[in-house]
């Protein structure tokens, strides 16, 4: 094992309501929802009609600037609904699922004897390559171009986040098989783990990789903080990640021949009652995962992820593709009288605003009310104490604000992903959405190059 690599900058938010580690099955899903909005920077194309059946592994659309990459069905059925939007975008395919699921047969097989050509085939066919993802842009990584390197990040550090070392226990054949295959698409795969927090021999004596040791606050589990301080991106050079769950899933495929969306979800959050790890397919229903497990009469928000960079879902709503965690947590509409005049002993502040400074190991229950409204971006220097990038985060946002493309490009853009500035969206005193201004970027940048 490697030196440890210490992150000083950054900020733990300790919240209340982590999942305790017990691993639940909700009832049988009765539909799946799978949307192409949890594909940015992808066009699809639909493969199938409304009344088509189809299995587990069944291409239901694909990108049409890459037809290689399919989008499958996490479950056999009929598609019932393909949801439209403006100009007849489409929104999102919803399978009616057996009772029993069929899978489509790509064949069991041992990746290392395979060829790179033969592996990038199989994956892309069968609907995991999606959970590849690349930086730059943190969009779906390109199967025509090599990476010189795949980082797997075996802890999150994010408020609430799921253990790892939980969700990927009794996956260790899987989880290998998943890192070899990984090992013929790219030079070299990283694993990164926690100095503490990890350990699980899974990750600790995992084979074909490098592992890398990491320790501090949040967000030293973010990938984009990992490659930054192990192996920096350069204009023209192209980094893989993978989450640990997708190497599972990944590993799966060839052990089992088949694409098997099962993944193990943390139910989060202040609001939730019975903290647990739901055990579910891909593109669930919401309500089955919740089930009324929540605290009655309030107003609350699921959020998709975690509280910093997780997206809002209704109720009625489904499980996306990139999800490993449910959050619900308070909605923040009700005004509070004298509320900055009072001493906040039960306000979490990441400055010493509050006298609640004084217990640092106190946990809080958070709405989502932001305190105030949008301001004149300035500089404050509260950025900088949360980002540990050698990066000039400020100076970045305003040079995307401007459309300055080559002062983005010299200021780090090819090296950062929304997440990474979730902390600085946290702490802004502006009150600037930092993470839309960072996608705002890579978007352009990927317009640019196309």
């Amino acid at each position: 094992m490697s030196n440890v690599i210490r992150i000083k900058k950054g900020l733990d938010i300790k919240l209340k309501g982590e999942a305790e580690k017990i691993t639940v099955s909700p009832e049988n899903v009765d539909t799946v929802v799978i949307s192409p909005l949890d594909f940015h920077g992808s066009v699809p194309k639909l493969s199938v009609n409304i009344g088509d059946n189809v299995k587990a592994g069944t291409p239901l659309f694909y990108d049409k600037l890459r037809p290689s990459v399919q989008f499958t069905s996490p479950v056999s059925g009929e598609v019932i609904e393909i949801n439209r939007g403006e100009k007849r975008k489409i929104l999102s395919i919803r399978v009616l699922a057996d009772k029993t699921t069929e899978y489509v047969d790509f064949g069991k097989s041992d990746p290392l004897s395979l060829s790179r050509e033969e592996i990038i085939d199989r994956i892309t066919r069968s609907g995991v390559w999606p959970a590849i993802k690349q930086r730059p842009f943190d969009v779906i990584a390109n199967p025509e171009h090599a990476p010189k390197s795949v980082v797997i990040s075996a802890f999150d550090s994010a408020p609430l986040a799921p253990d790892m070392d939980f969700v990927v226990h009794g996956c260790g054949n899987e989880f290998q098989t998943g890192l070899n295959a990984l090992s013929k698409l790219a030079p070299a795969v990283f694993l990164n783990v926690h100095a503490s927090r990890t350990k699980s021999e899974i990750f600790l004596k995992a084979k074909n990789v490098t592992i890398n040791t990491f320790d501090g606050p949040h967000p030293s589990g973010n990938v984009g903080v990992q490659i930054h301080l192990t192996q920096p991106i350069n204009k023209g050079e192209t980094v893989w990640t993978m989450h640990p769950q997708d190497v599972v899933i990944l590993g799966r495929l060839f052990t089992e021949g088949r694409y098997n969306a099962t993944k193990v979800v943390a139910l989060t959050g202040s609001e939730i009652v019975k903290r647990r790890y739901v055990k579910v397919i891909s593109g669930a229903p919401v309500k089955n995962i919740i089930d009324g497990n929540y605290t009655p009469d309030k107003e609350l928000r699921i959020i998709g992820g975690n509280v910093l960079t997780g997206n809002h879902i209704h109720e009625t709503g489904n499980l996306g593709y990139y999800h490993n965690q449910l959050t619900v947590i308070p909605e923040g509409k009700e005004p509070e009288l004298f509320g900055w005049l009072l001493p906040g002993l039960n306000k979490f502040s990441a400055s010493k605003t509050f006298f609640s400074w004084l217990t640092p190991s106190k946990q809080y229950s958070l709405d989502t009310s932001q305190h105030g409204e949008d301001r004149a971006f300035v500089v404050t220097g509260e950025y900088e104490k949360v980002f540990p990038m050698n990066i000039y985060p400020v100076y970045l946002l305003k040079s995307i604000l401007a459309n300055d493309i080559e002062q983005m490009e010299n200021l780090g853009i090819y090296e950062v992903a929304p997440e990474d500035f979730a902390l600085c969206e946290f702490v802004c005193t502006s009150k600037i959405n930092s993470q839309e201004i960072v996608r705002k970027g890579l978007d352009m940048l990927m317009e640019e190059m196309m």
